[in-house]
C-alpha cells in the first residue's frame, strides 16, 4: 500500500507562484513515474504533468509548458511542482498519483494511487 501526501497549496495572485510537495510512503517510489493532475469544480480532471522513475523524462500539458516543471526527490521520496505565472483558470484541486509503469503518462487509467489533493486558488 502507497499512501500520497500533497501539501503547498493556497491562495496566489495571478503571476505568483507556488510549489507542491507529495510525500510518498513505502519503499519503491524510486522504481515508478509519476504524475500530477487537476481537477476544477464542474470539470473532469486532467493531465498536468507527469516524470519517469528517475526524473530525467517529463512531460507537460500544453496549458502548462513552459509555467510549471515537474521533479522529484528519491532520496526523500518526494514529489514536486513548480507553478509559475499563474493564472486564474490554473485554479483547481491539484492530485499526485502513482503510475503503474516506470515512465509517467497522461491517462489517469495509468496511475493506481492517488493523494487527497490539495486547493490551488488563484486570483485575478
Amino acid at each position: 500500500q502507497v499512501q500520497l501526501v500533497e501539501s503547498g497549496g493556497g491562495l496566489v495572485q495571478a503571476g505568483g507562484s507556488l510549489r507542491l510537495s507529495c510525500a510518498a510512503s513505502g519503499r519503491t517510489f524510486s522504481t515508478y513515474g509519476m504524475g500530477w493532475f487537476r481537477q476544477a469544480p464542474g470539470k473532469e480532471r486532467e493531465f498536468v504533468a507527469a516524470i519517469n522513475w528517475s526524473g530525467r523524462g517529463t512531460d507537460y500539458a500544453g496549458s502548462v509548458k513552459g509555467r510549471f516543471t515537474i521533479s522529484r526527490d528519491n532520496a526523500k521520496n518526494t514529489l514536486y511542482l513548480q507553478m509559475n505565472s499563474l493564472k486564474p483558470e490554473d485554479t483547481a484541486v491539484y492530485y499526485c498519483a502513482k503510475s503503474l509503469y516506470g515512465s509517467g503518462g497522461s491517462r489517469p487509467q495509468t496511475y493506481e494511487y492517488w493523494g487527497q489533493g490539495t486547493q490551488v486558488t488563484v486570483s485575478s
